[in-house]
């Protein structure tokens, strides 16, 4: 008895992530991997909207009812452990400083 609900809970395969290529269009986000993904919806912290742009890499994970973008992979921004840093594809930025800085689009905001 064990041995079977063993092997039929071990046996059954778990949904993987894919990373590929975002695609915005009329039907909503999209990514390009070993298949296309459409109509995704995309996991965020409460309190931040973003789509991710073009041709960027992105990683979907899918659900029970769907697929999920969980965000994009790049590394182009740097900042040190514990910082923080908003852009936009435009250029805009702000960054929260260890030192409790804020930068906003290279100006530095002291700590008062």
């Amino acid at each position: 008895m064990w041995l079977m609900s063993y092997i039929t809970k071990n046996s059954i395969e778990k949904p993987l992530a894919v990373r590929g290529s975002v695609s915005n269009g009329v039907e909503g986000t999209a990514v390009n991997s070993s298949g296309e993904h459409k109509k995704l919806l995309l996991c965020q912290p409460f309190g931040v909207v973003s789509v991710p742009p073009d041709r960027h890499s992105t990683v979907v994970l899918p659900l029970e009812d769907g697929e999920v973008v969980l965000g994009v992979t790049d590394n182009s921004v740097k900042v040190n452990a514990g910082e923080v840093a908003l852009f936009s594809q435009g250029g805009a930025s702000i960054v929260l400083k260890n030192n409790g800085d804020v930068v906003i689009n290279g100006k530095v905001f002291e700590r008062e």
